[in-house]
């Protein structure tokens, strides 16, 4: 799986960026929250990715932030709620405000999202409750929430739930490094 990309950002076309890593070029759709951070083109930039490989394509999804990673990643997990869809949501609102409309239950403001209709804000609102607030990848925690985001990817990737994967990220020293936190998260999982 591509986890991220690092190298120069050749072209920007709404919602597409090609970014050059080693000679290859990355075409990576990128919410429009990601689009507009993004620095000139000829500028080095780094991407976190989502890689989708379906019977008809392989899709790469990249994303300024952990939390935006991982609200996609939450999102796309609903059925009815594919790839395009979320990144609508991600372009039509920030993470903070997806997880405070959905911890609300205000399925309204998302329906003011293109694309979002009554019964999949209300899908949205039901599925997402209590995934978004106050996790792991919560926005606020800067450095630390992103390596406990890339933790607790790493721990639901070898195949914990979410809830063990949270549990043990919530338990590791705020400043731990990747690869130290993903040792130790396993090692307090394997009691």
């Amino acid at each position: 799986m591509i986890g991220r990309l690092h190298g120069k950002l050749i072209e920007k076309t709404p919602p597409q960026v090609l970014v050059d890593v080693g000679g290859v070029g990355y075409e990576v759709d990128v919410p429009m929250s990601t689009f507009c951070s993004l620095p000139a083109e000829g500028s080095e930039i780094t991407l976190l990715t989502h890689f989708i490989v379906r019977e008809d394509a392989q899709l790469l999804y990249g994303f300024a932030t952990a939390a935006e990673r991982q609200t996609f990643r939450a999102l796309i997990r609903i059925s009815g709620v594919g790839p395009r869809i979320a990144l609508a949501v991600l372009s039509g609102m920030s993470t903070q405000d997806l997880a405070d409309a959905v911890e609300q239950g205000n399925a309204t403001l998302l329906t003011r999202v293109p694309g979002i209709g009554k019964k999949t804000a209300d899908r949205l609102v039901l599925e997402l409750k209590g995934k978004l607030a106050g996790n792991a990848f919560a926005p606020a925690g800067g450095a630390a929430s992103a390596a406990q985001a890339d933790i607790l990817s790493a721990l639901m990737a070898l195949g914990y739930s979410e809830r063990e994967a949270q549990a043990s990220v919530r338990a590791l020293p705020a400043e731990v490094t990747v690869s130290e936190g993903i040792r130790l998260a396993l090692k307090a999982l394997a009691r």
